[in-house]
Formats: C-alpha cells, sequence, structure tokens
C-alpha cells in the first residue's frame, strides 16, 4: 500500500534512520465526550471502539482522508498499531507529529505519554519505556478542536460548517505526517544557524538531550562542492560557536545558494548522533526607507499564498503538489510568498530553500482577545519561530494580520500592549528578520509600513503612492495606518495586500474585490495595476491577492487545481515592468 506524504518531513535537521507512520489509522468521532471514561485509548483487541478508517495525515473534512465530512466534530480519536525494527533496539525511540489541530493527547500500549496545544506547531515525546519488542504497539491520539472557539489560533479555518467570505473549511485534528525515529541517548535537540555576510561566519548554537561533555564535528559542504572541517568540545550540553566560511556564496531568489553541514556528536569516542542540515548565507534589513537583501536594494514582488489544495485542503496532497507551487510562483515572475493565516509545512519552506523564493513566515490567528487568547498566540508563535528560524527563504515574520484578534485598538491599551509584545516578543527570539506586528493597517510597531489597498483605479493608486500626505492619510477600509499614539517613522511603503480581480473561467460562483468579464479585461487589470505599484516612487515592494482560487474566492492568477488563467509568459512580463506588452509577449496571450 502506497504511504501518503513519504518524504522525510524534517529537512532541516535530518537523521537517516525513521518510519514514517502515514497511512490508514482506526479512527473515531466521540461526540458524547465519552472516550476518556471508557479508557479507548486502552489496547484491548477485539472492542469496535474505532469504525471508521482515516488517511492520515489528511483531515477527516478533506477527500484525501477517505472521510469527507464536513460536519462539526469536536472531538476524534486515532489508532493504529506499529512494531519497532530490530536494529533499532537499545535506543530511544521518538514519536513526532508535524502538527495536529488543535489539542492532542497521546497514548502508547494504555499509557498517557504526552499533551500538546496548538494546531501548527509539531510535538514530539520519548516513548521508549512504554514500547513492547518484538509486538505490536498501541499508538492512541485523542484530539480535540472546537470550531467555535474563536480564542484558537485558526486562521481561515471558519466558525461554520459552510465557507464564505474569506473563510474556508476548517481542518481538524492530524494534518502532518506522524512519523518515529530511533536516536542515542546522548543526542542533539537544538541547532540554529546565523550567518553574517558583513563577517562572512555562522554562528551555531544548539542544545544536548544531556547536559554532559562531548565533541561536535562539523562538516560544511559550500556552495561551489568544496568542504570544510571543523570540531569543538562541549561542555555542558549547550554551545554556541562562530565558524568562519572560506568563501561567500549568498543567497537570493535569483541565486538560492545553499551550505549544506554535517552534525556528528562524538563521546567517548563513539558517534552517538549524525544529523544532516543546511543554511544560506543572506541578511535582510531596513536602511534609508529601502529593503536591503545582502546590502542591496531588492523590490520584493509577492504572490498571497493561502496555502490550500485540492483534496488535502491545507495539507498538500504531495511532495510535488509544493514544489509545482514554487515553480509556478516563481514562472510568473514572483520572488516571494506571502503565506497568509497558515503556518506552512516545512516541506514547503524547503522547496523555497532550494529553489530561491522569499517568504513571509505568518501566524494563524484567532478572532477574540482575551487573556486565554493572548496566552495561546504568544506561546505558539514562539514554537513556529523556533521551529522555522534556520530557514534562508524566510526574510519576514507577521504574528497578526488586519487586527484580527485585536480589534479595539483604538480604544484598548491592552490590545496595544499585546501588539508591541508580539513585536518585541519576535525581535528578541529572531532579530535578524523584518517583524510587522500587525499587517495591512493599524501599525503600533512594524518595521514596514504595510498597507492593505483594493482600489481598482490604477490611476489612483499611483497618485496615492506618489505622494506621502496621501498615503498616509488613506484609510484602508476606514482604518487608520497608525493608532493613535504611534507615527510613521520613515519606515518602506509596501503594499502587502492588492488586487484581488475575480474572473470565472467556468461558471464557478464566486467573488473578488473586483471583477472581469473577459481574459481580455483580467489581463488589462493586473498589467494596470502592478504597473502603477512599479511606477509609484514610495513602493518598496507589493503583494497581488491571490496565487489561486479557493473555495468560493475566485480570485487567484490560477484556478484552485493550478491551471494559469493567464499565460504564464504574460504574467511574468507585468511583473518584470513591461506593460503594455511587448509584441512576442502578447503574441502569447493572443493565441491563448
Amino acid at each position: 500500500m502506497t504511504v501518503p506524504r513519504p518524504e522525510y518531513p524534517r529537512p532541516q535537521f535530518a537523521r537517516s534512520a525513521w518510519q514514517n507512520l502515514n497511512g490508514p489509522w482506526s479512527f473515531a468521532f466521540d461526540d458524547e465526550d465519552c472516550g476518556l471514561v471508557e479508557q479507548w485509548y486502552e489496547p484491548v483487541r477485539g472492542r469496535d471502539l474505532f469504525p471508521l478508517t482515516i488517511r492520515v495525515p489528511f483531515v477527516y473534512q478533506s477527500q484525501l482522508s477517505g472521510l469527507y465530512t464536513r460536519q462539526f466534530h469536536n472531538l476524534m480519536w486515532y489508532q493504529r498499531y506499529f512494531t519497532i525494527p530490530a536494529e533499532w533496539q537499545g535506543q530511544r525511540i521518538i514519536l513526532h507529529c508535524g502538527a495536529a489541530d488543535y489539542r492532542a493527547w497521546v497514548w502508547v500500549n494504555g499509557q498517557f505519554a504526552t499533551f500538546h496545544e496548538g494546531g501548527h506547531t509539531p510535538f514530539q515525546v520519548d516513548i521508549t519505556d512504554w514500547l513492547e519488542a518484538e509486538a505490536d504497539n498501541s499508538l492512541v491520539i485523542r484530539v480535540e478542536d472546537i470550531p467555535t472557539d474563536l480564542t484558537q489560533p485558526r486562521g481561515k479555518q471558519y466558525w461554520k460548517e459552510q465557507s464564505e467570505g474569506i473563510f474556508y473549511t476548517p481542518s481538524s485534528g492530524i494534518w502532518q505526517t506522524v512519523w518515529l525515529e530511533p536516536v542515542h541517548p546522548l543526542h542533539l535537540t537544538q541547532v540554529q544557524f546565523t550567518p553574517d555576510i558583513q563577517q562572512e561566519t555562522v554562528t551555531i548554537t544548539g542544545k544536548l538531550s544531556q547536559p554532559i561533555q562531548a565533541d561536535l564535528h562539523l562538516a560544511i559542504t559550500l556552495p561551489c562542492g568544496r568542504v570544510t572541517t571543523t570540531s569543538f568540545e562541549i561542555k555542558d550540553g549547550q554551545f554556541h560557536r562562530t565558524i568562519p566560511l572560506d568563501e561567500r556564496h549568498l543567497w537570493t531568489p535569483e541565486t538560492p545558494h545553499l551550505y549544506n553541514i554535517t552534525l556528528c556528536l562524538v563521546a567517548d569516542s563513539h558517534l552517538c548522533d549524525e544529523v544532516q542540515s543546511y543554511f544560506g548565507l543572506r541578511e535582510i534589513r531596513i536602511d534609508n526607507g529601502r529593503i536591503l537583501l545582502n546590502g542591496e536594494p531588492y523590490l520584493m514582488k509577492l504572490v498571497l499564498d493561502q496555502g490550500y489544495f485540492p483534496g488535502g485542503l491545507l495539507t498538500p496532497p504531495t511532495d510535488q503538489a509544493i514544489r509545482s507551487d514554487i515553480e509556478l510562483t516563481k514562472a510568473m515572475g514572483f520572488n516571494g510568498v506571502r503565506k497568509h493565516q497558515k503556518v506552512e509545512d516545512p516541506r514547503y519552506l524547503f522547496w523555497a530553500d532550494r529553489l530561491g523564493l522569499l517568504v513571509w513566515g505568518e501566524m494563524a490567528n484567532g478572532y477574540r482577545f482575551s487573556t486565554t487568547a493572548m496566552g495561546r498566540l504568544l506561546t505558539e508563535w514562539q514554537a513556529v519561530i523556533e521551529r522555522d528560524y534556520n530557514h534562508p527563504c524566510i526574510v519576514a515574520w507577521v504574528p497578526l494580520n488586519e487586527s484580527w484578534g485585536v480589534p479595539e485598538l483604538n480604544r484598548d491599551s491592552r490590545q496595544v500592549h499585546f501588539l508591541l509584545a508580539l513585536y518585541h516578543q519576535t525581535k528578541a527570539l529572531d532579530p535578524t528578520r523584518l517583524v510587522m506586528a500587525n499587517d495591512g493597517w493599524e501599525h503600533v510597531r512594524s518595521d514596514l509600513c504595510t498597507v492593505h489597498d483594493y482600489c481598482g483605479d490604477a490611476a489612483a493608486l499611483l497618485t496615492r503612492y506618489t505622494d506621502l500626505t496621501q498615503t498616509l492619510a488613506f484609510q484602508p477600509s476606514g482604518r487608520v495606518l497608525y493608532v493613535p499614539g504611534s507615527t510613521y517613522q520613515g519606515e518602506p511603503i509596501f503594499i502587502s495586500e492588492f488586487g484581488g480581480i475575480a474572473y470565472r473561467t467556468h461558471d464557478e460562483k464566486g467573488w473578488g474585490y473586483t471583477n472581469a468579464d473577459s481574459l481580455s479585461a483580467l489581463h488589462t487589470g493586473y498589467g494596470q495595476l502592478v504597473s502603477a505599484l512599479l511606477s509609484a516612487p514610495l513602493v518598496q515592494g507589493f503583494c497581488y491577492t491571490q496565487l489561486t482560487d479557493v473555495e468560493q474566492e475566485i480570485n487567484g492568477l490560477l484556478t484552485f487545481d493550478r491551471q494559469p488563467k493567464l499565460p504564464v509568459e504574460v504574467i511574468r512580463a507585468i511583473n518584470e515592468g513591461k506593460w503594455p506588452n511587448p509584441p512576442h509577449v502578447q503574441s502569447v496571450f493572443d493565441s491563448a
């Protein structure tokens, strides 16, 4: 039987031995909340507690799960058996789950193993002490997801059963790969790479599973293929070491050079752990109102990407589907994406690193302000940054979008302080990237002045972003760009949402921010809007809404099944500033 999503799920921290647990699991809804009382976690064969079968890692709302129901269910149980390979004996066995939305409890052979809260971040647990050698072992995962709880970070997952407006089908339960790996009792648990393009160094910070003395040997393969080696002693289970790089190969979307690195942990002359990873030599910063990539002015041309897929919803159906999205994005002349209201699969970030695509990493937001909501977002957001810190493709962090979850910024000082806390938390965890504490409007503290502007009049756009007074006076959706008490401090102007032109390829129902009744109108509308922003002297970058149609939103440049509405070459020419299209490009459109 083919295992869905068979590729290695954690490419930034890879070990050679692992076991994929994706595929058919026994499954049950627990609408009466009786599973705990009835001890569904006990491995009793013959009990008909799990009458359904689900295909992990796809959620029950998706077609690829094999269930495909839109009804709300707050509680769901997963169960399967697994065996440990004989060659793993004597090692510690770690269970991993890439993501389960929203709260998860885990039992192994009837013994409680761990609890995790957070629908977008991974969790792991050492399950060795509960395993039976050379026997089937029972794994049970109980997941709770309350669709109507608006304090949960949920992004575009709607709290009603039918999608509408800007909200889509929810994803409840396990939605990323579940897997096992064996490790030596002494192993690496975390490694961070912080490049410095000025000093031509990389600082490596990390932790071991035990606070004991060991040696770490590094083999760095330069983009040119040459290998350099170094080693150092670890005394207390933690390390922080700056390594000079013999050659300077910068990472950009145009030249995505990567340094591959092998980390070997040795104690008492014994190899305890070996991890494969990589990093990119890349710097993003602001200087005098401009965005600099590796010290040079760089115009970010992004497209908004919701990260929904046919059949899988938030879960990409295959690794190739991820790669194809990135290749199409680049083919259309974009150099980056804003991953919107979704913490993306690590495999997406891996391919963005390899193929060269800028990424704005964004947190999925809740919609109600409370102490609980603040705690949930702060905790999960920290885990997101720690998971994705090493990816050179990520150049910006966006913890909140359009004041979601903080709707009273003009009147509630607590919400203002919460935004400031998000900004400073993010900067403290990662001072190397740009941070937009609240994207689109009502800024309190952000590195860019980002604006969501869905005006369909290209001339008006050009005028608005030619004069700074007009820019700062603009109130998108009736919201001020800066909340009272905060002011513009010379941040680069970035139009982080615009366009959203709806075009029906057939007779589908749906909406967009503006409408095109023909391909010619879509072509003209897109060309004029992008040309206006490319010409506007204040604009330092933009993000077009959006990459694909999603459910009732039909404002994508691609259909939901990834078919371009306009020829890819035509979109690329527009993004490159060739509007009106030169004759050889126009002929591509005319013949389409």
